[in-house]
């Protein structure tokens, strides 16, 4: 009996800071204050600046998009390479008069929001030129192949030139002439570098 009274006593008299919840109560006076509620200010959340988004509506989470862009690019490529004019000759002159033949595919893909374009093509091109011949102006045709192209490799880019059957141009005088219409590559080069330059910018 004296024993239980004596521990009873002691449990009293034992010091406050010994409890577990006095010792939270007296840490919890020099924590940090908890933040209080801020009201939203509709002017600031038009001040925000806007994420920009490419692609589609609907696609807002910037998954895969491919998009066709055949018609545009066929027809600016037919657009453009009959306008680099015409090219003068030690003996003549030619133009490109028509693109015939404008075969492939580009496109523009939309990944993780981020943009890239492409293109393949194959090209045939109608030439329409005058040389002197012989002490006179004749009157030529034929046609430019440009084999399969790409994006980013124009530096690579090669042609090969057609002339109409003609028998009486000499051989020398037809592959002079021939000679004359490999210069367009470079024309070419530059307007199709022009052409890429504007589909990147779609």
């Amino acid at each position: 009996m004296e024993g239980g009274a004596a521990a009873a006593v002691s449990a009293e008299n034992a010091p406050k800071s010994a409890s577990y919840t006095y010792w939270v109560r007296e840490v919890t006076r020099d924590a940090a204050p908890l933040p209080l509620p801020k009201k939203i200010d509709p002017a600031d959340l038009c001040n925000q600046p806007n994420q920009t988004h490419l692609g589609s509506v609907w696609n807002r989470a910037g998954t895969w998009e491919e998009k066709n862009l055949n018609k545009w690019a066929s027809d600016r490529i037919k657009e453009l390479l009959p306008s680099m004019g015409s090219l003068e000759f030690s003996s003549g002159t030619a133009e490109i008069a028509e693109v015939t033949r404008c075969s492939g595919d580009a496109f523009l893909v939309t990944v993780r929001n981020k943009k890239r374009v492409g293109y393949t093509y194959e090209l045939t091109l109608r030439v329409e030129g005058e040389w002197c011949i012989g002490g006179e102006k004749k009157k030529l045709k034929g046609h430019i192949d440009v084999p399969e192209f790409s994006f980013g490799e124009l530096d690579d880019l090669q042609i090969q030139v057609k002339l109409m059957e003609d028998k009486d141009i000499p051989k020398e005088q037809r592959q002079q002439i021939s000679q004359d219409l490999r210069l367009f590559l470079q024309p070419l080069r530059e307007k199709l570098l022009q052409f890429e330059e504007e589909l990147k910018a779609r």
